[in-house]
């Protein structure tokens, strides 16, 4: 996965003028475009869109400074169809117009060009298995609710504190497969997971395929497929949270899978009464890399 990363990184440095046949890329780096996008987002802390914006401007930056072309060709060169178009772009990188820096020689965001690299800690071991379940359904409360990367998350909080008490038991009652119990469902997660994008959250239990919902509740269906589930215990969200990271920077690049498509669920196995602290196990969906 290091070396996918740093391909990329090549091929992106290679082609910044053009636009980005990853789906190509991904295959023939024998993996997908959907876990290269994520794995990419969650080690370098940017969505490759972005990565890719930077260092388009940060080179078109010593172009502009340069002075030796106007600024409707510079904008052409690195596939802008006006001036106007780029000016956006290049102000929204570095913060200043072109015509700014071209007078001023400045000032300059620079996006330096990525490498990844493994660093081997080992000092916690991830708890895991992987496992195959059949096709299974979630049932539950669902709301659209904006991705966000640390700390609780108020729209989700909001979403369960609007149910009412007797409804967690009636969920936790219709729990009738693996993962069992009430759990927490993020769905269509954006593949850049950018923070801020809108996801699928839902509040319910799994059941069997086929195991019809009552009407009040909105539905997922999960397919057959292969699962890594991590357990985590200690202080809530952030332990698990923490373990979420930890799946992209040490468990992905040192094991042969890859994330495909699906529900990321969280299985809420112990807690403490004001949910400060829990025990999760966390279930992503995943194939052979």
């Amino acid at each position: 996965m290091i070396s996918a990363l740093n391909r990329l990184v090549d091929v992106v440095e290679q082609h910044l003028t053009e636009d980005l046949d990853l789906g190509g890329l991904a295959a023939s780096l024998g993996t997908t475009e959907y876990h290269l996008r994520r794995m990419f987002s969650s080690l370098s802390g940017m969505p490759l869109s972005e990565y890719v914006r930077r260092r388009r401007m940060t080179v078109a930056a010593a172009d502009v400074v340069r002075g030796e072309d106007d600024l409707l060709s510079i904008a052409v060169r690195h596939g802008y169809g006006s001036t106007e178009a780029f000016g956006r772009a290049f102000r929204a990188v570095h913060g200043v117009s072109p015509g700014d820096v071209r007078r001023d020689g400045g000032p300059l965001r620079t996006q330096p060009q990525l490498r990844f690299r493994l660093t081997v800690e080992g000092s916690i071991p991830m708890d895991t298995r992987i496992i195959d379940r059949p096709a299974f359904r979630l049932i539950g409360h669902a709301a659209r609710v904006p991705l966000i990367h640390h700390g609780v998350n108020p729209h989700i909080q909001q979403h369960i504190a609007a149910l009412p008490v007797a409804e967690h038991a009636r969920l936790k009652a219709l729990s009738g497969a693996e993962p069992a119990g009430l759990l927490q469902v993020t769905d269509g997660v954006d593949p850049d997971a950018v923070e801020g994008t809108e996801l699928t959250y839902l509040h319910g239990v799994a059941v069997a395929a086929g195991t019809p919902a009552p009407g009040d509740l909105d539905a997922i269906e999960v397919p057959a497929g292969r699962w890594a589930v991590f357990s985590t215990s200690g202080p809530y969200p952030q332990a698990l949270q923490t373990t979420w990271a930890a799946t992209a920077t040490e468990w992905f690049p040192s094991n042969p899978w890859r994330l495909r498509p699906g529900p990321s669920i969280v299985a809420i196995l112990d807690r403490a009464a004001d949910f400060s602290t829990a025990t999760c196990e966390l279930w992503l969906p995943v194939e052979a890399a």
